[in-house]
């Protein structure tokens, strides 16, 4: 009987605990490991530099790490399939192993043609769950109890290491330069498994007594908020991980405070993998409206001038600026402050939403496409079931930052201009803008639209829609495919809708369910 040599495919679980496709290949014993950085990767619209800078540091950590235990990790360039012939060829490997993922539209392009080919090459390829996301789920009803029994399963852990496997060439990881690729300038967070899990350790005993509270200001998020998105999103650490942590932390705080805010934070972990379930269940709303009927909405109204100011942070909005300007330099934005950027994009500007979210998932180090598009559409409107979001810039900045530290510290063009025209410098007159050093239309631009304008606007077409028969009809089909099940409630379609005046209020209150985009619980 030929030796049995497993390949242990990473691709966004970059860790070594409750690794499911690491812990079957201690079965023959004798495996090693291969990450591929694909061109497909690499060449996508919402791949950036940043995010390629992060998985090699995730990398270098990880093949320590392996090499310890016995298992070498390759890491090659080229497309998956190709990859993996020629490394069959090299060391003839018996069957791989790999995490389910519910990845963008080239990745799930490529599982199907590595399907093939395993199938043509008589090679087992066994994928293990990972996340609460159910391939082939036919209805959502039992989904949350599914969820919950996977993730209070046994952790899988290592018992051991592995024999080594046959000598390979292990040349250095490749750098962003060799790549192709230049730097990006971002001040990221800190890489690996071993970052990921202090940041857990943290937040669960320290940073997380404020979490609910904290997570709506951009100034308090920062440290409040649990900052364990990239980690999840790379894979550095498990969901399981995560939930069991969180759990064992809510029973044995004295606190409770910390426990009551951690279990704000325990119900966002399932509405993550619940946003990731849209994409499983319906890969093409990465690139069509849930709701057809918004078909034609925004896509012949397109301002490229209006999209490359929200770009680059000048929309005359010194909360909208700010936020996109602290997103570009840091790789992270906590979650209303994305809301309130998608919001005033597609409202305001009337922007549609795959280019502006293609866009953010360039910025966003997080980058979770499940969760992104399904939030990109929610706070688009276009979903057809969920309350239409409209925030106010001046609101949120009155709101989220009241003395201003936020603004100042990414404009620096309003550092000087008095706290009460802050949130809306275009109202100073002449002289006080000239005290303050800032011209508006000159040092900072004039509001890029009318504010109250463009929100009536907005709403006249959003709620124009959904008024008429054929949004309702649909709005009924959206939900059952993808709503969430409440006990004791009817599908929101059959439910007596707000009037468009009360949803409006509540645009600039805090969502009762999670509304960011990116991470649900950042």
């Amino acid at each position: 009987m030929p030796k049995q040599r497993a390949l242990v495919w990473f691709k966004r679980d970059l860790r070594i605990h409750d690794h499911a496709a690491l812990a079957a290949a201690q079965t023959p014993g004798d495996g090693l490991g291969l990450f591929v950085i694909e061109p497909e990767w690499l060449q996508s619209p919402e791949c950036a530099a940043s995010h390629v800078d992060f998985a090699l540091g995730c990398l270098a950590e990880l093949r320590t790490a392996l090499a310890g235990l016995g298992m070498p990790l390759l890491v090659r360039v080229g497309s998956a399939v190709p990859v993996l012939a020629q490394l069959h060829q090299e060391v003839g490997y018996t069957h791989l192993l790999s995490h389910e993922e519910t990845g963008p539209g080239w990745s799930y392009v490529r599982d199907k043609q590595v399907a093939r080919w395993c199938k043509s090459h008589n090679i087992p390829w066994q994928e293990f769950t990972q996340t609460g996301v159910v391939r082939r789920l036919r209805s959502r009803s039992g989904w949350a109890m599914r969820w919950q029994a996977r993730m209070d399963a046994p952790l899988q852990l290592l018992q051991g290491g592995f024999t080594p496997a046959v000598p390979l060439d292990q040349p250095e990881l490749p750098t962003l330069g060799s790549l192709g690729l230049t730097a990006h300038g971002k001040s990221l967070q800190a890489s690996g498994e071993k970052a990921a899990r202090r940041t857990l350790k943290s937040f669960l005993q320290v940073r997380g007594f404020d979490y609910r509270k904290a997570l709506s200001s951009p100034l308090s998020a920062e440290e409040g908020c649990s900052r364990l998105s990239p980690h999840l999103a790379f894979g550095t650490l498990s969901m399981r991980t995560v939930h069991q942590a969180t759990e064992v932390a809510i029973a044995n705080t004295p606190e409770r405070a910390l426990a009551y805010a951690l279990r704000g934070f325990a119900g966002r972990l399932r509405w993550h993998c619940h946003f990731m379930q849209k994409l499983e269940d319906q890969p093409d709303i990465e690139f069509h409206n849930f709701a057809r009927v918004c078909d034609g909405l925004r896509e012949d109204a397109f301002n490229d001038d209006y999209f490359a100011a929200w770009c680059e942070g000048r929309t005359g909005y010194p909360m909208v600026d700010a936020c996109m300007r602290s997103l570009i330099s840091t790789g992270w934005l906590n979650f209303r402050m994305r809301a309130m950027l998608v919001s005033f994009a597609s409202y305001h500007l009337w922007l549609h939403w795959r280019p502006t979210g293609m866009f953010l998932a360039r910025q966003f180090l997080d980058y979770e496409p499940g969760i992104h598009w399904s939030q990109m559409q929610m706070q688009s409107g276009t979903t057809g079931i969920n309350t239409l979001r409209m925030y106010s810039p001046t609101k949120q900045a009155q709101d989220q930052d009241p003395q201003g530290l936020f603004i100042r510290r990414w404009v620096p063009e309003l550092v000087r201009v008095p706290l009460p025209y802050l949130a809306e410098p275009w109202k100073m007159d002449v002289s006080v803008q000239r005290m303050a050093g800032c011209i508006i239309g000159v040092d900072y631009p004039l509001p890029i639209v009318n504010d109250k304008l463009a929100m009536q606007a907005a709403k006249d077409r959003m709620y124009g829609l959904r008024k008429t028969a054929e949004a309702r009809e649909e709005a009924s089909g959206v939900q059952a495919r993808h709503g969430s099940r409440k006990s004791g409630l009817p599908p929101s379609g059959q439910r007596r809708q707000a009037n468009p005046q009360t949803q409006a209020r509540r645009a600039d209150k805090a969502p009762k369910v999670p509304s960011p985009q990116g991470d649900l619980f950042n």
